[in-house]
């Protein structure tokens, strides 16, 4: 018998991240399948050069590959228009408007959640405090996303079955889809890391976008005059570096090698944002250093506390500075934080991934007989 032609969908391709490495991890997976998505930077994700990338109209409109989100109101539109007809599964990678394809009555349509958007959903309120929308805009804004928040309602009718990558997600998508789903941890490089050395500092890394909580990150090292290293770029980064002190140091945008190096000199990685999932804590985790993490979301899935980690309670400095103090008294050790991690390899992702696709297009076939 013929095996199933797959295609692959997801929602952009312009920057690495958590999103990216499941479609790296499903590139692997689905060798042969095409991949689909709005737009692509082949100079920011070399390593799907050698795939077949089909990508929507948006990608020849100016600043597509560097201001992405300035199309989020064509994005319906643009993957409504992807033409999925041969294909007899169709998996979605979706934070945004991917899972809106449309496929055929027979083809199976298996989406990988990785949020409902926030930015229409339980977050809007904070995007449009934390993000600087012009006044005069916002009446047109709001319009905007209500329209939409429609849409996408609409649209997660369309995928047959969702996976997601937390319990925190499926509670999200039950909530706003009325849909159940099954979680299959993201993939995460457990093998990233190279030995542990005497931690040097403290660590925190991420985009520097106002979500992500960096401030109160700066202001509890400025009273602790503990040394804190930051890793990334991002909106907030001038602001941040003038709200430093000398404590802190801004490395920007690194390389895996010099982030694996990075990390191993840790003390100890601060997460101080509400994630879903969040990789991060792991690759520190698998580097054999414990992650302080704010108590909320996929934080609580991954870390476990006094063993591989512990949690601030409040998204303030003055809970944060007690919970760094409180770590300091831990005897934290590195090979049981690295044997925590194993079960959020690449390789159990993989295999979970494709045993649910597996048995799904066989449960499809027989409703399509």
């Amino acid at each position: 018998m013929r095996q199933p032609k797959v295609a692959i969908v997801c929602d952009w391709l312009v920057s690495r991240g958590g999103a990216e490495r499941v479609i790296s991890a499903l590139a692997q997976l689905y060798p042969q399948a095409p991949i689909y998505t709005s737009i692509y930077n082949p100079e920011a994700l070399p390593e799907f050069s050698e795939r077949e990338v089909i990508t929507s109209y948006i990608q020849k409109l100016p600043f597509a590959k560097s201001k992405h989100h300035l199309y989020l109101p064509l994005m319906p539109t643009a993957f409504e228009q992807f033409d999925l007809s041969e294909y007899d599964i169709v998996i979605s990678s979706c934070h945004s408007c991917a899972k809106g394809v449309i496929t055929k009555p027979r083809t199976l349509h298996i989406s990988y959640c990785h949020s409902p958007m926030r930015y229409l959903w339980d977050s809007w309120h904070e995007y449009f405090a934390n993000y600087g929308i012009n006044p005069l805009l916002r009446s047109t804004a709001r319009h905007l996303l209500h329209k939409l928040r429609i849409w996408d309602r609409l649209a997660a009718d369309r995928v047959d079955k969702y996976l997601t990558n937390s319990r925190h997600v499926q509670e999200r998508i039950q909530k706003y889809y009325r849909r159940e789903s099954e979680v299959i941890y993201p993939p995460v490089e457990t093998q990233f890391a190279i030995k542990p050395e005497q931690g040097q500092y403290y660590l925190a890394v991420g985009r520097l976008a106002p979500y992500k909580r960096f401030d109160l990150v700066v202001d509890a090292f400025n009273e602790l005059q503990l040394p804190l290293v930051i890793v990334g770029t991002g909106k907030e980064e001038a602001a941040l570096k003038k709200r430093a002190g000398r404590f802190t140091t801004f490395v920007g945008q690194v390389s895996d090698s010099e982030l694996r190096e990075i990390y191993s000199k840790a003390t100890a990685f601060i997460f101080p944002q509400l994630e879903d999932f969040g990789i991060t804590p792991l690759e520190a985790m698998s580097s054999g250093k414990p992650v302080i993490a704010y108590g909320k979301g996929g934080a609580l899935e991954t870390i476990e506390e006094g063993i591989s980690g512990l949690f601030f309670e409040e998204q303030t400095p003055e809970s944060l500075k007690e919970a760094v103090i409180r770590s300091q008294k831990i005897n934290w050790q590195a090979e049981k934080i690295q044997k925590h991690v194993e079960r959020f390899s690449r390789e159990t992702f993989e295999r979970a991934f494709s045993s649910y696709v597996s048995k799904e297009w066989e449960e499809w076939k027989k409703t399509m007989a």
